[in-house]
């Protein structure tokens, strides 16, 4: 029953005034009386926190926690492409011609996704990979390999729930909701896009980043609430690792692929 009302306060929202409501109430002193049992339903491992959990003035604080710098190690092979993310990879394939990709049953389109289709136009047959944040993941959002920042735009203006049963049922959340969006130049000159889905009414999506070169490994932004990234990368830019399957749990500095 607790983790199905957490669910409630972190995941779904059926309008926009509730979801301000639950945003005012996670950000209140008053829902620092449900940390500790947020910890417990959802098996947080207290000492990868930055801080102790008596230190976090309310639900949102420790939602956006920091870790320790020494919780993550970033895998140092210079070709590599790590997890950006703590989450579940959930779904990985190639691009097709017409520049969409097919994920539970939707068709999704690069066109929608990124707003225009010269910006698709890069990606077609190149390879997607889709990453889900639970409520007990670590909410912060990394770099998975360094280059230069070449563009940043946000798109969509209201969202849905981007878990499971939003990706079955809803109407193509991930290129719906709204979404900012990084494009990053790779060192051989061909580009990844790193989209940051919203999962709420509210936007959820809080850039970090503010300079030019990108190091891999380095702090984005992070998700106010659950969500997802979509990464995209243009055709034979990257090579999965051979052990990658879907769905697989995978934490921030995983080696997930290489030049």
């Amino acid at each position: 029953m607790k983790k199905k009302i957490y669910q409630s306060f972190v995941e779904l929202s059926g309008n926009r005034f509730n979801s301000y409501l639950l945003k005012a109430f996670t950000k209140s002193k008053m829902s620092k009386l449900l940390n500790k049992s947020f910890v417990k339903v959802y098996n947080i491992d207290e000492a990868e926190m930055e801080k102790t959990l008596d230190e976090y003035e309310s639900l949102q604080e420790l939602f956006i926690r920091n870790l320790k710098s020494e919780a993550r190690l970033i895998d140092q092979d210079p070709n590599s492409i790590i997890s950006p993310v703590d989450g579940i990879l959930a779904d990985v394939g190639e691009i097709n011609d017409n520049c969409t990709f097919h994920v539970k049953n939707q068709d999704y389109s690069l066109i929608e996704m990124l707003g225009n289709e010269k910006r698709a136009e890069k990606y077609k047959n190149g390879t997607y990979i889709i990453l889900y944040l639970s409520p007990s993941h670590y909410h912060r959002i990394h770099t998975p390999v360094s280059g230069t920042v070449v563009g940043k735009w946000a798109l969509g203006n209201k969202s849905y729930p981007v878990n499971e049963m939003g990706l079955k049922l809803g109407k193509r959340p991930l290129s719906k909701n709204f979404r900012f969006i990084t494009e990053v130049r790779l060192r051989n000159t061909k580009h990844y896009a790193l989209v940051k889905v919203g999962a709420m009414n509210v936007n959820s999506i809080h850039p970090t980043f503010t300079g030019n070169e990108v190091q891999k490994g380095e702090e984005m932004g992070y998700f106010s609430f659950g969500s997802t990234v979509v990464l995209l990368f243009e055709n034979n830019a990257i090579a999965l690792g051979d052990y990658i399957e879907t769905p697989m749990d995978v934490k921030v500095g995983m080696k997930i692929g290489s030049f």
